[in-house]
C-alpha cells in the first residue's frame, strides 16, 4: 500500500467511531472484568485515536475542544448514572451517542 494510499485511509476513519468504542468498550471491559483501569486504558486509547483524527482533519484548536467534550461526555456519563440514577448503561450509551454525533458532525463529515 503506498504512502498515500494509507494516508487517505487513515483520514477517512470516522473519529466517531474511535469515541463510540473510547466510551462504550471502554465502559463495558471495565464493567465486565471489574478492573477499571482497564476500561480507562480503551477510554484513553480511544480518545488519543480520535485526537489524532480530529487535529489531522480541523487543526488544534477543534481537536482540543472535541477532546473536551469527550472527556466531559465521560464525566456526564457518571453523573448520569450516579447522581441522576439512571441505569449504567443508559447513561454511558446516551453520551456515546451524543459525543459521536457531534464528533461526526464536527470532524468527520464531507465538507462540500
Amino acid at each position: 500500500m503506498s504512502t498515500s494510499t494509507l494516508s487517505r485511509v487513515q483520514t477517512r476513519f470516522p473519529s466517531a467511531v474511535a469515541v463510540a468504542v473510547g466510551l462504550a468498550a471502554g465502559f463495558a471491559v471495565a464493567q465486565g472484568t471489574g478492573v477499571r483501569a482497564l476500561g480507562g486504558v480503551l477510554f484513553a486509547a480511544g480518545g488519543l485515536a480520535a485526537g489524532w483524527l480530529w487535529y489531522r482533519r480541523r487543526g488544534a484548536a477543534v481537536a482540543a475542544a472535541l477532546a473536551a467534550g469527550y472527556v466531559a461526555a465521560f464525566v456526564l456519563a457518571h453523573v448520569l448514572a450516579i447522581g441522576v440514577g439512571w441505569p449504567a448503561w443508559l447513561a454511558v450509551g446516551s453520551v456515546t451517542v451524543l459525543a459521536a454525533a457531534v464528533s461526526w458532525v464536527v470532524a468527520d463529515r464531507p465538507t462540500s
